[in-house]
């Protein structure tokens, strides 16, 4: 084992100080869920239990990120076709490209494979250029996943999965069983999920209001999966696998802290059930090419929307750090006030400031005692409020291909960024919800942040039960 058996300890116990965290946040403190926070915390942890040491799950989860990357690289083809096919220097292959190296020739990697150069260029961690593979190889294969999610859902493969672990969520936490579906739905779509429980919404609880809304938060689409695996893939082989793992376990983690903060306090409509999917019979079904086309139109309107999202927000921290940096100048003032204004701004920007705010939390998932390590993660993790986790994401896959962080805290980490727990999205899951219901549009806006702070502490959670199940084997990375 590479790190001390107290840090798996200290994830364990991070698991009932985020519980206590989320109590002090709720609503109604004497109305404790234990049936959800027992087998809620029990699930996940049988969960990773399997994921991590049991060999036949484990081999599963491996063979499944084998089928998945395979996946990934079949999506290029269409990336390939369009964006050019690598045989000119102006005219770079997508699948290779990594972007222009100091002689202004373009370096390149093979899918799958560690990073190369084309002669007379070395690539190193310093000219690795993520926004080229972001652009040109990672956004594309928004565009196809989603495509390939419409398919499948046309073709009822996914429903029943769906089913599946809505009625496993039901019968072991007793939570209604419309939260029960949204939220397993959760685990491949994302604001799409409440679709599933329309008919439900205007007569549902406030405490399954947030449910839903806290699992949008708290999970992953698998629409997105490429994009995230596509910047850790070379360092992180299995990633994949690990964050479709990481969407599985986040869902009964977002019950446990959203019944925490927002209790049950009445009955639900579909306690005791699971609800079906009811189809219009007057309504003809698209065919398997409209559904893919509109798939695929949805992915495209996805991949701009986060291309926006990224380089607006980005932008907006630039602005305030380069605000920040000008009142750090003024420590070469005569005056002794400007001095010490300038003196405290040397150290202050958005991702410190996030940082610190995060660190205690960061700490309860045991990624590491090494302050310098333990910051890092702080100030990753930090980031995905304001900017969402594609930056941190990428940060990430340049220091573990840096060599500058521990295997443990690049899985723990990992683990702790699959979710939407940020502020960009707060409009998108809070609006689309409410626009599904408009007559419940108060209590939705009321609980919106309520949820995003459940969801914050869920993705903690994962966190923890990834701490807890490493044990330094390096197959877990695929190294």
């Amino acid at each position: 084992m590479s790190h001390p058996l107290y840090l798996n300890l200290i994830s364990f116990c991070g698991i009932f100080a985020l519980c206590f965290i989320a109590w002090l946040s709720s609503e109604h403190r004497r109305l404790i869920p234990w049936k959800v926070i027992i087998f809620g915390i029990g699930l996940q942890l049988v969960m990773g239990l399997l994921i991590f040491l049991f060999a036949p799950t484990r081999q599963f989860i491996l063979g499944l990120n084998d089928a998945l990357n395979a996946i990934l690289d079949a999506s290029e083809a269409g990336a390939r076709f369009m964006l050019g096919g690598g045989n000119s220097a102006f005219v770079p292959d997508p699948e290779l490209m990594v972007g222009p190296g100091p002689a202004g020739r373009w370096i390149y990697r093979a899918v799958g494979t560690p990073y190369v150069s084309v002669p007379g260029d070395r690539l190193t961690p310093d000219n690795l250029n993520f926004g080229f593979i972001f652009a040109f190889r990672s956004l594309p294969q928004v565009v196809f996943f989603s495509a390939l999610i419409a398919l499948l859902y046309r073709l009822g493969v996914i429903q029943p999965v769906v089913q599946v672990f809505a009625r496993l969520f039901r019968a072991t936490m007793s939570i209604s069983g419309a939260e029960s579906l949204s939220g397993a739905a959760n685990i491949f779509v994302g604001i799409e999920s409440a679709i599933a429980v329309k008919p439900f919404l205007a007569d549902m609880t406030r405490s399954e209001l947030c449910a839903i809304l806290t699992c949008c938060f708290g999970s992953i689409a698998s629409t997105v999966l490429a994009l995230y695996t596509s910047f850790l893939r070379p360092t992180f082989p299995t990633i994949t696998g690990h964050l479709m793992s990481a969407s599985v376990l986040t869902i009964p983690a977002c019950f446990v802290m959203a019944k925490l903060i927002v209790p049950e306090t009445d009955v639900p409509k579909t306690l005791g059930k699971v609800p079906t999917e009811e189809e219009d019979p007057n309504q003809k079904k698209p065919s398997l090419i409209d559904s893919l086309i509109v798939g695929a139109s949805d992915g495209v309107r996805m991949a701009v929307g986060i291309a926006a999202v990224v380089i607006a927000i980005l932008g907006l921290v630039a602005l305030v750090n380069t605000f920040f940096a000008y009142l750090a100048n003024l420590t070469a003032s005569d005056n002794p006030l400007l001095q010490l204004i300038g003196n405290i701004f040397s150290v202050i920007t958005l991702d410190n400031i996030f940082g610190v705010l995060f660190l205690p939390l960061t700490f309860l998932t045991g990624i590491s005692l090494n302050w310098q390590e333990l910051w890092q993660a702080s100030v990753l993790i930090g980031q995905r409020l304001l900017q969402t986790e594609i930056p941190s994401y990428l940060k990430l896959a340049q220091l573990s291909a840096q060599g500058l962080i521990s295997d443990r805290a690049i899985l723990i980490i990992s683990y702790v960024l699959c979710g939407f727990a940020h502020i960009a999205s707060f409009g998108i899951f809070v609006g689309g919800l409410a626009s599904l219901v408009p007559e419940r549009r108060a209590d939705i806006s009321a609980i919106g942040w309520k949820a995003l702070w459940a969801a914050t502490l869920a993705t903690y959670m994962t966190g923890c039960i990834a701490g807890v199940f490493d044990f330094g084997n390096p197959a877990i990375l695929g190294k």
